[in-house]
């Protein structure tokens, strides 16, 4: 038989997804299953959204160009312009969705055997998707201790070497919620410069900062323009994250160039997505500002609850929809599996991701989960009395 590559046999399998199987068996037991193990946002997507995709009339549904269709990404230009991100149409190409813009970021700017270096807990993705450029990520641990704050400008500077090519942020942070600071911010962009690397940034949920000072993109940093690579989608911001409608926006023409033999690669980004993405652009004020409330009332509650059970403590996250987690467990995979396989509280159970899958090092997140505040606070308020009855009764509870 033959034997399969030695690539498939490293790619990490998903944190967020890997426990869906015991999800959908404890489903088939009966059991009502608590799903904050992903961000699939349960608000509807905006009505313009629905509209444009109810009235699409063609009669062919023809390629798009492979940079995204002209329209899509004049309306990225002025969507842009709202957060003073200063690019012209032809810096953003559009991509199925912001996992294809960080792949082909990497595949654009990397060798084998370059690395990057990423701040983590960290999306688990960037692993995969340095796996599949055969680059390297270089990992440099944040603690839960100081809310995932950016690790010491020092810790950064011992980890670069000839191979470095960058540094990939993510920003508001996915998983932790974290929200980099101006002076974190200043002191990344003096690394960049300073070591000449490509500073990759994940800006998928600018939309959702709860500290009330203005939001700092990698694109505000003076003096490294060309040195940026920004992550955008739409997903998060319109709750349309199946429409996989994301973009690639850089000022450097070389990457530029790269990057659209890999878009011409695979023809063209989904072009029913970007329709339905286009006319997302022009969503109401109100509705932003309704979902941003909401969240920040989930947000409030779910860290209140969190923090009132014994042994448990999160941080409160600054943006995003996530929090990581500490519980009092001996190893919280083994408990997220239990709580699905297992445990059940008047017929209902959580479903969390742990947090091991998050970082480099399988001792890092042992006793960390990610939760997701994407349900409702009613639903999320019964999650959080599984979840206490849960650690209850776990036979490897920490006292």
């Amino acid at each position: 038989m033959p034997e399969v590559s030695n690539r498939g046999n490293i790619m990490p399998a998903s944190p967020i997804r890997r426990l869906v199987p015991l999800a959908n068996e404890a489903i088939k037991r009966g059991v009502k299953v608590y799903r904050l193990n992903i961000g699939q946002p349960d608000i509807p997507t905006p009505p313009k959204a629905i509209d444009a995709l109810k009235h699409i009339d063609r009669e062919v549904l023809e390629y798009s160009p492979s940079e995204g269709l002209l329209s899509l990404r004049e309306k990225l230009k002025e969507y842009y312009h709202r957060f003073n991100i200063e690019v012209d149409v032809n810096d953003i190409i559009v991509t199925t969705g912001g996992s294809e813009a960080v792949l082909f970021a990497f595949m654009a700017c990397l060798d084998p055997g370059d690395e990057i270096i990423v701040p983590e807990p960290a999306y688990a993705n960037y692993m995969a998707f340095a796996i599949s450029a055969g680059a390297k990520i270089v990992t440099i641990p944040a603690s839960i201790d100081n809310s995932f704050a950016l690790p010491p400008v020092e810790e950064f500077e011992k980890l670069i070497t000839p191979r470095t090519k960058g540094i990939l942020i993510c920003n508001p942070n996915n998983p932790t919620g974290y929200l980099y600071t101006m002076k974190e911010m200043l002191q990344i962009r003096d690394l960049v410069k300073r070591h000449n690397l490509f500073l990759f940034s994940d800006e998928v949920y600018r939309e959702f900062c709860y500290t009330g000072a203005p939001y700092i993109s990698a694109f505000h940093l003076p003096d490294i323009e060309e040195q940026v690579v920004l992550i955008d989608s739409v997903s998060k911001r319109y709750n349309e994250c199946g429409i996989r409608v994301g973009a690639l926006i850089t000022k450097h023409k070389g990457l530029k160039t790269n990057v659209m033999k890999f878009c011409q690669a695979r023809l063209s980004p989904p072009l029913i997505g970007q329709l339905i993405a286009e006319a997302s652009i022009d969503t109401p004020a109100d509705y932003m500002l309704e979902t941003y409330n909401e969240y920040l009332e989930r947000r409030n509650f779910l860290i209140d609850a969190l923090n009132k059970i014994p042994g448990v403590y999160s941080p409160i996250p600054m943006g995003a929809f996530y929090t990581v987690a500490h519980l009092p467990v001996d190893d919280a995979d083994k408990f997220c599996q239990w709580c699905l396989r297992e445990f059940d509280y008047q017929g209902q159970t959580i479903f969390m991701a742990p947090a091991s899958g998050f970082y480099s090092k399988p001792e890092l997140g042992r006793q960390q989960v990610r939760l997701a505040y994407v349900l409702k606070k009613e639903e999320l308020s019964k999650a959080m009395t599984v979840l206490a009855k849960a650690l209850e009764a776990y036979p490897g509870r920490e006292m």
